[in-house]
């Protein structure tokens, strides 16, 4: 049996004005057949699964191109479209195959294609044809289309936010396509559209427990998969919006029933319901003073200024907050700045000189800060772990303002784990406070060290009041946009 497996992904912020070029893939993570590594990215476990499944199963893998670029705005035309062809043209190159696994995202967009993950789809069932099992893992923050449904056999999504999960679920996807293949079951899809935009954290309640059911149910009573897509909400496409997708054994009702249970569930949890609050930054401050422990600082979240959705990472806002209190011991990054980091580098650890840096990307990215610095540490490439993956944010520096260390990195990237600080020089336990520049990613790494987690609302640049986003091409009604949208 022939497997056939490649990776096409970016997480697209229509809303953000960073435009994404080949050279950005290139630049990211751009591997061609034979090259991808023996650890996956976010988006490329398929390939890892692939390879994995071949050896138990004596199975022949084709590899094709794995490349990714880190979340920002538009992909031009020419990036999608060549990429695009030249996986397909691997694709049918590999022909006959038995099962094409391919690691996508769900949420890229491109000048003229608003689903570039269907379209690549419905490529690759054209050149494959209807006998070949098409199989797409998905990141949960994904537009869940119904081009990718019809043009795949099977499509799973990461369960876990923070995405713990990527390669577990792409084993899950490659065994289940070979049991396609075989025809040991007959997947069949049902889709309940929520008509609302309605995430939720896997880190905290309601959705811990949420899906742990999923993962007890899936195996169980002809069920194969489930699947929330939670949507991306910084994307202005037809698709925005959270989806239940369940696969059953033959069985379309079944599968439409649960679906349909599942995400009813999910609206019920009301606004917000899958959400912690979130602190303006002063009061995230006074909360971290009350709650840490010797040795042991309060995380704050930067959600809304997280390089994983799509925007800068250097807005300033935090860093203007904190400067207010030079009393408390505090940590902020990785705040993207390539060119102060390249003064920094330039100058030496020690330096003291100063320097200009951050707030610089947009109106929504706050005021630059000139402050007088001295460096801490550089490297030529600060390289953090992620899962089973590892992240590269380019070379970096640190730099302390009295009591407040900065992080600088020359990638845009969010701030997965603790070595982004400590890399570089900076005690986190010796801090009150730490601030993040990530979503819910950096959770796993981070929790174990912190006294508590706290999430904050700096004011963008994400579009993180969903009844406020201005949306142009998103199917209405859509909750919180509009009252009662499945009425």
């Amino acid at each position: 049996m022939r497997v056939f497996a490649a990776s096409l992904a970016t997480e697209t912020n229509t809303f953000a004005p960073l435009f994404v070029d080949r050279s950005a893939f290139e630049g990211a993570f751009y591997c061609p057949p034979g090259t991808h590594p023996d650890t996956p990215t976010l988006c490329s476990g398929p390939m890892i699964a692939a390879r994995e499944l071949a050896q138990r199963e004596g199975l022949t893998v084709i590899e094709g191109t794995a490349t990714w670029a880190e979340p920002a705005g538009l992909v031009s035309r020419d990036a999608y479209e060549s990429l695009r062809d030249e996986i397909i043209a691997q694709l049918k190159a590999a022909l006959p195959v038995d099962i094409a696994l391919f690691g996508l995202h769900g949420a890229m967009v491109a000048h003229g294609y608003d689903d570039c993950e269907g379209d690549l789809l419905a490529h690759a069932r054209a050149v494959a044809g209807p006998d070949c099992i098409i199989g797409a893992e998905l990141d949960m923050h994904c537009h869940l289309t119904d081009q990718m449904v019809e043009a795949a056999d099977v499509i799973n999504a990461f369960k876990e936010f923070p995405h713990t999960d990527f390669l577990e679920r792409a084993r899950d996807l490659a065994a289940l396509c070979l049991r396609a293949a075989r025809g040991e079951v007959k997947p069949v899809t049902a889709v309940f559209d929520c008509r609302a935009i309605s995430g939720f954290m896997t880190s905290r309640e309601p959705g811990r427990s949420f899906v742990d059911r999923l993962l007890a149910m899936e195996g169980h009573d002809g069920i194969l998969s489930i699947s929330v897509a939670h949507g991306f909400q910084a994307g202005d496409v037809y698709d925005v919006g959270t989806k239940v997708m369940v696969i059953s054994d033959g069985d379309l009702g079944k599968a439409a029933n649960l679906a349909e249970s599942l995400g009813r569930e999910i609206l019920g949890w009301g606004p917000g319901g899958g959400v912690p609050r979130h602190y303006k930054p002063e009061e995230g401050i006074a909360e971290a003073v009350r709650l840490a422990q010797p040795g042991r600082p309060v995380v704050l979240a930067d959600r809304w200024d997280n390089p994983g959705g799509g925007v800068a990472g250097d807005s300033s806002v935090m860093v203007e907050a904190l400067l207010k209190h030079p009393d408390i011991p505090a940590a902020i990054g990785a705040m993207w700045d390539p060119v102060a980091v390249s003064f920094c580098r330039a100058a030496g650890v020690g330096a003291e000189f100063r320097l200009r840096f951050c707030g610089k990307a947009a109106p929504t990215s706050g005021h630059p800060i000139d402050a007088d610095v001295r460096v801490r540490g550089i490297t030529d490439d600060l390289i953090i772990p992620f899962e089973q993956s590892w992240v590269s944010l380019g070379p970096a520096a640190a730099i302390s303002i009295g009591n407040l260390d900065v992080v600088l990195s020359s990638t845009r990237a969010q701030t997965f784990s603790p070595p982004a600080f400590t890399d570089l020089g900076v005690d986190l336990a010796a801090k009150t406070l730490v601030v993040v520049k990530s979503s819910n990613h950096f959770y796993a790494a981070f929790a174990p060290i912190a006294a508590t987690v706290l999430y904050l609302d700096t004011g963008g640049p994400y579009p993180s009041d969903t009844s406020k986003i201005p949306y142009k091409k998103a199917r209405r009604p859509l909750a919180p946009l509009d009252p009662n949208p499945l009425l």
